[in-house]
C-alpha cells in the first residue's frame, strides 16, 4: 500500500508522562501526513489522560502486563498498515512480536548516553530533542508548534486568575533530579515578598514535599493532588511561570504554553528531555566534571556532595525567573 493510502496506524508509548507528552508533536505530524488515517495509541492506564482528548487520536488502547495477548490480537485483527514503537523496550516488543505489518522503532541513543554518563565522552553535542528523535523514527516532519495537552472545558483552575502566581514544582521521581526543598522555600518566600503569589504544584508522589514546602511559604497555596493531570494542567496554565525540576510537570507546563525555569542536576539537556517550543531557561551547574551521573536520576549523589543542585542558589533562580517573566 502506498504511503499516502495508509489508513490504520498504531503508536506505542506506554510511559511516562513526559515521554507521552513529547510524542504528541509526532502524532500531530502523522495526522498531517496521513489525514485520512485512524491513529490508535497504546499507553498505560495511569498516563492515558495525557492523550485522552487528543483529536488526532482515534482510539486509546490501555496496556497492562496482564492484557498483552489481547492487545496482540487486537493489533492483528484491526488491519494496521503501520505500527510505530516509540517505547522500544521488552514490553513494547512483546506486544508486536509476530505481527505481520510494517513496524518503525525509536532507536534510543543508549550507547551515547552510556559513554556520556560513565566516561564523560559527549557524542551528543548537537542538541536533538526527544520529539525530533521520535519524528525520525516515524518518518515525519514536525511543525513549529509545541506539545499537545487537551484539557476538558469543565476543568477550572483552582487559583484566582487576576493574581500573578508562580508555580513551584518541587517533586521528581529521583533524588538527584530534585532541587533542595529549602531552596524552593527560600525562593517562594522571596517571591511573596515581591508581591507575587506562589502555588505549590505536584502529583501523588509529591504530596509530602508539597505540603512541607507550602507550609513554609506563608501565603502560598498547595495545589498538589492525586495525579489529576487535567486539574494540574489547568492550574499551571494560569501561572505566569513555573519553576521545576527535570520532571513530567516540566513537560506539562510546556504543553500548556507556560514559561519554564527548569533546574537540572544529575541529568543534562543533551539527553533531549527539555522544555519543547515554549519560553524556557534551563539552569545547571556546568562547572562539575561529574555531570551527568545518570540519564534518569539516582536515589543519592554518587559523590556525596550534591553540588549540581546545592550550588544553584535560590537567589540566582530568582534573578533568572524575574527576567523571564518580565519579557514573557
Amino acid at each position: 500500500m502506498a504511503q499516502n493510502q495508509l489508513n490504520k496506524i498504531a503508536v506505542i508509548r506506554l510511559s511516562s508522562l513526559g515521554d507521552i507528552l513529547l510524542s504528541t508533536p509526532v502524532i500531530r505530524a502523522l495526522k498531517q501526513k496521513y489525514p485520512n488515517s485512524e491513529i490508535d495509541f497504546i499507553v498505560k492506564e495511569q498516563y492515558k489522560d495525557a492523550v485522552k482528548f487528543n483529536p488526532n487520536i482515534s482510539n486509546i488502547i490501555v496496556y497492562d502486563p496482564g492484557n498483552v495477548n489481547s492487545i496482540k490480537d487486537e493489533l492483528k485483527n484491526n488491519g494496521y498498515n503501520l505500527i510505530i514503537d516509540l517505547q522500544n523496550n521488552f514490553r513494547s516488543r512483546a506486544i508486536i512480536q509476530n505481527i505481520n505489518t510494517e513496524i518503525k522503532r525509536f532507536h534510543k541513543p543508549s550507547i551515547k548516553k552510556f559513554l556520556f554518563v560513565r566516561f564523560k565522552i559527549n557524542l551528543m553535542r548537537e542538541l536533538k530533542t526527544i520529539p525530533q528523535m521520535y519524528a525520525e523514527a516515524a518518518d515525519v516532519q514536525l511543525d513549529e508548534n509545541g506539545l499537545d495537552l487537551f484539557i476538558p472545558d469543565n476543568i477550572e483552575p483552582q487559583i484566582e486568575k487576576v493574581k500573578s502566581y508562580i508555580g513551584l514544582c518541587p517533586g521528581s521521581k529521583h533524588f538527584t533530579k530534585c532541587w533542595p526543598q529549602e531552596y524552593f522555600i527560600d525562593l517562594g518566600n522571596s517571591l511573596m515578598s515581591k508581591g507575587l503569589d506562589v502555588a505549590v504544584i505536584g502529583g501523588k508522589d509529591d504530596l509530602i514535599v508539597c505540603e512541607y514546602v507550602s507550609g513554609q511559604i506563608k501565603g502560598s497555596i498547595n495545589l498538589c493532588n492525586e495525579n489529576d493531570l487535567f486539574q494540574t494542567a489547568a492550574n499551571i496554565k494560569h501561572c505566569k511561570a513555573v519553576v521545576c525540576n527535570d520532571s513530567g510537570l516540566m513537560h506539562t507546563a510546556s504543553a500548556v504554553g507556560i514559561p519554564v525555569i527548569a533546574i537540572f542536576g544529575s541529568t543534562v539537556k543533551e539527553f533531549g528531555f527539555v522544555p519543547y517550543h515554549v519560553s524556557n531557561l534551563i539552569l545547571e551547574n556546568k562547572s562539575l566534571s561529574c555531570r551527568p551521573c545518570s540519564h534518569i536520576g539516582l536515589p543519592e549523589c554518587p559523590r556525596k556532595h550534591f553540588k549540581c543542585m546545592m550550588e544553584i542558589s535560590p537567589n540566582s533562580v530568582l534573578e533568572n525567573l524575574l527576567q523571564v517573566i518580565s519579557i514573557s
